[in-house]
């Protein structure tokens, strides 16, 4: 492609498509053409984000194929999810690359689709051009690729955290244990009883216990494409009183005891070696989400309890970032043959 795309985005008005605005804006090779939304159509972008005053001076325009073909290159739809497979069609045939923030095209098995989210769909010939958007471990898929299903931000702070376990066979894949704590905006920006101020703040809570949440597929289906037979996994996810951040910690039974932290780091670096957002520290020192805060980054710890034969990894993100936006605009680079890292942070903002 060019050095310059013109830009979509669908779903502007949401938690992802503020995010997604921030970060073109910043881009060096994108210019933004169009902003769609249903119940936000007709109003001026800074009307709903007024810190936007002076820097964009577009209208949400109503979800319209042949208008949004007709104006961007590069499409990405930060959208509730069911909508995206409707939408998506119409947009590849005419030729636009299209980015997907919901989970519609991130399962190649529909059937584990129509499982979870609960839409009968049929458009498998299409879901099957979909590429997983996790550059991390497939960036070479990602490069060729018109149509990109984005992880979601619990799966990509788990999956950075386990895949260098699972790809080089180091632990038992049944002992697999995730425990996950999120931010509020993780629920995205409509209201809902359990983000609101007055039943969030002071509280600490576990939700989709027991395999019951919607991500568990998800990181099953990329665990097990790494080890190369069907892995379960125990994911349990928690609401923290923050805005921002995911930390996931992971627990595993290692195959060789014999392993002692500086081995496991020394592995995590040389795996992540080639890509630049993931930070993997020093031993004995362990991520926080702030400084995730802002950027396209995961801070990942590798810890070893010698009593138990258990590795500990623990991961941070932004969840909106790294774990949504970010990571999209980062698939949107290796499509269009950018640099990876154009108009993504580097540095979160701290304190």
């Amino acid at each position: 492609m060019t050095d310059r795309v013109r830009v979509g985005v669908v779903g502007a008005s949401g938690y992802g498509g503020i995010q997604l605005v921030r970060l073109l804006l910043e881009h060096p090779n994108a210019e933004i053409t169009y902003l769609g939304g249903d119940s936000s159509a007709g109003k001026n972008y800074a009307e709903l984000y007024p810190h936007l005053q002076g820097r964009v001076d577009l209208t949400i325009d109503p979800v319209d194929a042949d208008m949004i073909a007709e104006r961007a290159d590069v499409v990405f739809l930060s959208l509730p999810n069911n909508l995206a497979y409707k939408i998506a069609p119409p947009l590849l045939a005419k030729g636009c690359k299209v980015l997907d923030l919901s989970a519609d095209f991130r399962f190649s098995n529909l059937d584990t689709y129509r499982a979870w989210y609960g839409t009968d769909r049929d458009d498998t010939e299409i879901n099957s051009q979909a590429v997983y958007g996790l550059p991390e471990l497939y960036r070479d898929q990602i490069k060729g690729a018109s149509l990109i299903g984005c992880p979601g931000c619990y799966p990509t702070a788990s999956i950075l955290a386990i895949a260098p376990l699972l790809k080089q066979g180091l632990i038992q894949p049944e002992t697999l244990v995730i425990d996950a704590k999120s931010g509020a905006s993780g629920g995205g920006r409509q209201a809902k009883i359990p983000m609101l101020l007055a039943e969030a703040s002071g509280s600490f809570g576990a939700y989709g216990v027991g395999g019951r949440h919607r991500h568990t597929p998800e990181i099953e289906q990329i665990c097990s494409d790494l080890a190369g037979t069907e892995v379960l996994v125990q994911f349990t996810p928690h609401l923290v009183p923050m805005v921002r951040g995911i930390l996931s910690t992971v627990y595993a039974t290692l195959r060789d005891p014999g392993l002692v932290r500086d081995d496991l780091t020394t592995i995590y670096s040389a795996f992540y070696r080639n890509s630049p957002w993931v930070r993997v520290l020093p031993a004995g020192t362990y991520p926080q989400t702030k400084w995730a805060c802002g950027s396209n980054a995961d801070y990942i710890s590798v810890e070893v309890d010698p009593r138990t034969g258990r590795v500990i990894v623990l991961s941070a993100i932004d969840n909106l970032i790294k774990g949504q936006a970010g990571q999209a605009v980062q698939c949107m680079n290796l499509v269009c043959g950018f640099d990876e890292a154009a108009g993504l942070p580097t540095l979160g903002f701290y304190p």
